[in-house]
């Protein structure tokens, strides 16, 4: 199992590209299902979930083609198995997008009930009413999502929807199976994230009719038919404020090609409420930072919450921050019951965190101290490299399979701008597993 080394105290300098965005990658690569042609996407991030999702397509019969510049053509033209088996979900929330786009084109389905990080209830029930409104019929046996549609009835119909709450994935879902639809679906409360309009976007391009995506009332047409397409994958904004936040913790001035501002306002403004200066440049963003935070940075206290407010996903690396920023700060996460599992393990580093309900207490300090940490999910993954940058001697972060589902390469980016960190494989020598 691989691990990082990481030795604090290097500040970060240079250009990086930021990735297409993981979250928009694995919806959009779901949406080739509702073509029986090709669709190419561009920028696809080279992540363990995207590899995934592609193995997931791959097993229904999909024919992939993945070039090394981050193209990749799909075609959904030989659909032999419309089924998401436990074995390839398991370790990935994203593949119930299949259960829409499947129901659209192919009026069946078998989806796994899904997996992922440990970071809280994310309950699938409002795929399943949604999809439900639209005339499918679901049962969950033996931990299956088992859809297909009444007798007689050979598509979905349109319908208005209005979940319980903002889902991401719901929005998306019902994106994709009401492109198909028979008639005209109105998804109200509908989630706003950068994501959803690129999907869109990318169903457009398709021949989709949809109006009002990145607002909170999306109205869609459905057509008989799609057709190819080829589409750019908007970049990660989560990764952008990953590496906005490590700057900001070590200091060093760093340009971050193809980050969108505009899609990372909340964030921008707290950084540049600390003492930060980030400033939009050609083709992306900049982050200068006199020295290391506690030299000049101010705590920040944030609430997370539905986009545009500020996003769960980036919660645990501005905490990180928080730590080494001087002043006191509160982080109230609204989102996931159990997204506060890295306080522990920044505390191992020397963090003085205390938790109220959901609400984490963070006091500055001036200094880390490097020490073996565990990743137990995802953004908790990349608020340990943060920690790390900045803690003073050798920090140990292991479990990193948890960082690849959602970074490209970050340790690669990190040490071309002058961080000092090394990937290290606990596996076995040859001679010594002889």
């Amino acid at each position: 199992m691989d691990k990082l080394v990481i030795r604090g105290g290097n500040p970060l300098r240079g250009r990086i590209d930021i990735a297409g965005a993981k979250n928009a990658a694995l919806p959009e690569l779901c949406a080739a299902l509702l073509v029986p042609g090709p669709v190419t996407l561009r920028n696809v991030p080279a992540l363990h979930d995207v590899a995934t999702m592609l193995a997931l397509l791959g097993n229904m019969g999909v024919t992939i083609d993945r070039q090394a510049d981050g193209t990749v053509v799909l075609n959904a033209a030989d659909i032999h198995t419309p089924e998401a088996p436990y074995e390839l979900v398991k370790t990935m929330r994203a593949a119930v997008l299949a259960l829409g786009p499947l129901m659209a084109r192919f009026g069946h389905a078998k989806v796994s009930l899904p997996g992922g990080c440990a970071i809280g209830a994310r309950p699938v029930e409002q795929h399943i009413k949604g999809l439900e409104a639209m005339g499918a019929h679901i049962s969950v046996e033996h931990g299956y999502m088992i859809a297909s549609l009444p007798p007689g009835q050979k598509r979905l119909r349109g319908a208005r929807i209005k979940t319980d709450m903002v889902t991401v994935t719901g929005t998306e879902n019902f994106l994709m199976a009401a492109a198909l639809a028979d008639g005209v679906t109105v998804l109200e409360n509908a989630a706003q994230e950068p994501e959803i309009p690129d999907l869109a976007e990318l169903l457009i391009k398709m021949g989709a009719r949809i109006e009002g995506h990145g607002t909170p009332r999306i109205t869609i047409e459905g057509v008989e038919a799609l057709h190819s397409a080829a589409h750019t994958v908007v970049a990660d904004r989560i990764e952008a404020g990953t590496f906005l936040c490590a700057v900001a913790a070590t200091g060093g001035d760093v340009v971050l090609k193809n980050a969108r501002g505009d899609h990372l306002d909340a964030v921008i403004t707290k950084l540049r409420n600390a003492g930060a200066a980030v400033t939009a440049v050609d083709g992306g963003l900049r982050i200068h930072c006199a020295g290391p935070a506690w030299s000049h940075l101010q705590a920040q206290s944030f609430r997370t919450t539905e986009y545009p407010g500020f996003p769960t996903d980036m919660q645990a690396q501005f905490m990180a921050l928080n730590c080494v920023s001087r002043g006191d700060s509160l982080c109230m996460e609204t989102i996931f019951e159990n997204r506060f599992m890295h306080v522990d393990e920044l505390k191992r580093l020397g963090a003085q965190i205390r938790i109220d309900g959901k609400v984490a207490v963070v006091d500055g300090l001036p200094q880390l101290s490097g020490a073996t940490v565990m990743a137990t999910d995802l953004r908790a993954s990349a608020s340990l490299v943060i920690a790390g940058l900045v803690a003073e001697g050798e920090t140990t972060v292991e479990r990193i399979y948890h960082l690849d589902r959602g970074y490209d390469r970050m340790e690669d980016k990190l040490r071309a701008l002058g961080a000092d960190i090394q990937r290290v494989s606990d596996k076995p020598s040859d001679k010594a597993s002889a």
